[in-house]
């Protein structure tokens, strides 16, 4: 039998994937020396993002009682991936047409979150106030904040509210535009004070989008920016809001959109995803159904 070291060695210097992949065929013991060279997340997420459950018929391209079939395909998903976290990234509920309606299509809806593998966060979206308030919503998922900071893995993660208009009101009771998205001073001022305090790699989720001037786009975005490109900290931001996969890279950040689980009918017409962060700075993103994976490297010292 060959050392395992001589045998690490011999694999290395070879730089044979096909050479692995016969071992694999003749012996597990390759196979276990690949697992025990590959490098381990930090920490796995899954994400799911607009979800827009409702008890109502499909308007347009939303349909709104299929998201339950959907949701729980990718619970099947998880089961399996078993993530250290479940995070969804707003709209998890439509507008319903009254308050005690709202809130049993939200008590349905996060009962099947609940469900899943891993601690859950729930980013605050439009939809999720538009009838509710903060608060109702809030109780709704068993969550204390509108926007928080937590650290998993050595993984420091940004939670943010953009549901705010201009003004400086708090969207609830329909009492707002859907295009009219703010981070409040305050809020601002909070994410800077964290994001200085912050230890390792900074992952930030939001539903309104930071890395657009159009209607999606939070309105002062580009404070929000720089205050997050400041921190020299923040690898990458997670966002839902327009529905569609999009992928940009501003000073340095990965600005993600993911997207939504209510657009289409059929299985097919979904999306989910399980995020990988890596000690260097790595990130992968396996996209299930319409939702696009990506494989982010670590960036050098340099950058």
């Amino acid at each position: 039998m060959i050392p395992t070291s001589l045998a690490r060695r011999k694999f290395l210097a070879d730089g044979s994937l096909l050479l692995l992949a016969a071992g694999c065929a003749a012996s597990n013991s390759a196979c276990d020396l690949l697992a025990a060279d590959a490098p381990r997340p930090l920490v796995r997420a899954g994400i799911v993002t607009d979800l827009h459950y409702a008890d109502k018929p499909a308007a347009g391209s939303r349909h709104y009682r299929e998201t339950l079939d959907k949701l729980a395909e990718a619970a099947t998903y998880y089961e399996k991936e078993k993530p250290d976290l479940m995070i969804e990234l707003g709209d998890l509920v439509d507008a319903a047409t009254s308050i005690d309606e709202e809130k049993k299509w939200l008590a349905r809806i996060y009962r099947e979150l609940a469900a899943l593998p891993g601690e859950k966060h729930c980013v605050l979206g439009n939809h999720c106030v538009t009838t509710l308030t903060k608060a109702e919503f809030l109780e709704g998922v068993e969550q204390k904040q509108p926007h928080y900071a937590f650290d998993r893995g050595g993984v420091h993660f940004v939670v943010l509210d953009a549901c705010y208009r201009a003004d400086g009101e708090a969207y609830g009771r329909d009492n707002f535009k859907w295009n009219d998205a703010n981070i409040p001073a305050s809020e601002v001022a909070w994410l800077k004070e964290d994001l200085a305090e912050a230890k390792g790699p900074v992952v930030v989720l939001a539903h309104q989008r930071l890395d657009v001037k159009n209607d999606h786009g939070v309105k002062n975005a580009e404070e929000v920016r720089a205050v997050l490109e400041g921190s020299g900290k923040v690898l990458a931001v997670f966002q839902g809001h327009s529905h569609k996969n999009d992928l940009r890279e501003i000073g340095g950040i990965h600005y993600a959109t993911m997207v939504a689980m209510v657009e289409g009918s059929g299985a097919t017409s979904s999306g989910y995803s399980l995020v990988e962060v890596y000690g260097d700075g790595a990130i992968r993103i396996t996209g299930s159904r319409q939702q696009k994976s990506y494989d982010w490297p670590a960036k050098s010292s340099g950058q």
